[in-house]
């Protein structure tokens, strides 16, 4: 009979007989070459669907995507745009225009398919944002390129190739986060002969321009990426890049047993802070436990990912007929009934900042989050705020229903106890995580869980959830949240050519937000990163971008 305990088990045996072999002759060299040159391993518990960067939508998929290719721009530790494939650029005055200009020496890693030692051109960015903007390629990424300009029937036509090292991309309005943006996967150069001659199977057989070129995957056991010999960039001190030999990405699915491999010094990277293991890890006050402590360093960043609560903010829909969330009162009281700081110390030991001010997380350059008051634990004002709206201490308040996810079910059962306190009854609807997300986008949930990890480094990515042209399915502002106010304020911001001057429209816009409470903000996230004590030049980032190419290994 057969017994998937045992076959889960033999399954495991075999993967760790096989990766040894696997990388013994993956990385081929000798001991010379490879002497203080090692490996780098990690984990991906939840695998990897592609390494194409057209479909690079998920931490595990650009991380992978960020080792094998690049774009125009890259960010630095600060989430600033600096000079990648493009050594510079120009912006017009009116915002309309961006012209950049190549760097001659970067080349694509080998392939049959190439001329020996392809130069990047202009024209192969082109292609590479055409080929995202095609719906036939059904790149989730298609969104990034939405403010570049159109022609009548609506294609996009704004990329302009002037010569082999000049490439000019047109906007039909202005979007000052577009260089930023242009720094993500999605924005990464591809070669159009090795494209077209994989189809869909390039996501398994990439080429690009990146420190790592492609070697071999096996898909549920590991990915091996070997240093590519031609990279152009170099570190400060003018060395070449990249360090290491290779990179090793495992796909131990049970996180628990990924921290013993880490422990054991069988991985040399542990990004995040799982359940399984958090409390004997860190305190609750999210300081490593004194067992740990020289074993490993432990460093953390603020994140840039808010969760939240939302509440359904159309009057309109069946849903929010005679619904007491219609109330900012009760809105507010929510938000105002439950202790944050101590729902974090508790439930997250530490990793992450309460959610006491706007939308926009701690980490967004240039962006003051002090400055903006949202709601904090003021029971007895939520009491007050009940007794206003007709239902004191709760009394006559029907009950309210709160969907959820399991991951997220110990802190809306934490909300639940302390809401009850000042008299308001809520009750849990756990979903499938998959099951969550498509009721949240159909407008079927009245209170919902939720959360926003940002695509790119600028307030606006957070505050465009709330803006009335985004308004789900078509965009991204799932409670529906309208205000003209906020809208003008939006446009005025997007013409704004001064940083200064846009982030005081910014602010006045998450101001409106929490004036308005279409969303419970309940924390922001923070980086918790586990790293080998050999390791120098891994950088951190509110980003949560794994750079690999400065890494070296100190024995």
């Amino acid at each position: 009979m057969f017994n998937p305990y045992t076959f889960a088990c033999m399954q495991q045996r075999f993967f760790y007989l096989a990766l040894p072999m696997l990388l013994l002759f993956s990385c081929r060299g000798t001991e010379k070459e490879n002497k203080g040159r090692p490996v780098f391993r990690y984990n991906e518990s939840s695998g990897i669907t592609s390494l194409d960067p057209a479909f690079a939508n998920n931490q595990a998929n650009i991380w992978a995507c960020n080792h094998v290719f690049n774009g125009l721009v890259q960010l630095n530790e600060k989430l600033q745009p600096m000079p990648c494939i493009a050594s510079g650029w120009q912006i017009s005055p009116d915002g309309l225009r961006y012209t950049f200009f190549l760097r001659t020496d970067v080349k694509f890693h080998s392939h049959p398919q190439l001329d020996a030692g392809r130069t990047v051109k202009a024209g192969d960015f082109v292609f590479s944002f055409m080929r995202i903007c095609d719906e036939k390629t059904a790149s989730p990424g298609s969104w990034v390129f939405q403010s570049v300009r159109k022609d009548e029937s609506g294609k996009t036509n704004g990329f302009e190739a002037l010569n082999d090292s000049t490439l000019i991309i047109h906007l039909q309005q202005a979007f000052p986060p577009m260089l930023g943006l242009l720094a993500s996967s999605y924005c990464a150069v591809v070669p159009r002969e090795v494209v077209e001659f994989y189809g869909k199977d390039f996501r398994k057989n990439p080429v690009g321009t990146g420190p790592f070129q492609f070697h071999e995957w096996l898909e549920r056991t590991a990915l091996i990426l070997h240093k590519n010999p031609s990279y152009f960039e170099r570190s400060k001190s003018g060395e070449k890049l990249p360090f290491l030999d290779a990179i090793m990405i495992t796909f131990i699915n049970d996180k628990q047993t990924a921290f013993l491999e880490f422990l054991k010094g069988n991985l040399d990277f542990i990004s995040g802070l799982d359940a399984s293991y958090k409390d004997d890890l860190l305190t609750n006050l999210g300081e490593l436990r004194p067992k740990y402590k020289g074993r490993f360093r432990m460093e953390t960043s603020p994140y840039l990912n808010t969760e939240y609560l939302g509440f359904l903010m159309d009057p309109q829909l069946p849903l929010m007929k005679n619904n007491p969330l219609r109330d900012i009162r009760i809105r507010k009281a929510i938000s105002m009934g439950f202790d944050r700081a101590k729902m974090i110390r508790y439930l997250r030991n530490g990793m992450a900042t309460p959610g006491t001010g706007g939308m926009v997380p701690v980490g967004i350059p240039g962006f003051d989050t002090i400055c903006v008051k949202g709601f904090s634990y003021q029971p007895e004002e939520a009491k007050r705020l009940l007794a206003e709206a007709g239902f004191p201490n709760g009394k006559g308040l029907p009950v309210i229903t709160m969907s959820t996810t399991h991951a997220y079910q110990d802190l809306c059962e934490y909300m639940q106890g302390q809401l009850a306190e000042i008299g308001i009854t809520i009750q849990l609807e756990i979903n499938q995580a998959a099951q969550h997300r498509q009721m949240v986008a159909k407008q079927q949930l009245a209170f919902f869980r939720g959360s926003w990890i940002g695509d790119y480094g600028d307030a606006e990515n957070y505050l465009s959830l709330f803006r009335s042209f985004n308004k789900a399915p078509k965009g991204p502002n799932y409670t529906h949240y309208a205000n003209p106010e906020f809208d003008q304020l939006y446009d005025k911001a997007m013409r704004c050519t001064s940083d200064a001057e846009r982030f005081a429209y910014y602010r006045q816009m998450d101001e409106l937000i929490m004036q308005s409470a279409p969303v419970v903000v309940l924390y922001y996230d923070k980086v918790l990163r586990l790293t080998r004590n050999e390791l120098q030049g891994l950088t951190i980032n509110a980003m949560n971008l794994l750079q690999l190419k400065e890494v070296r290994m100190e024995k």
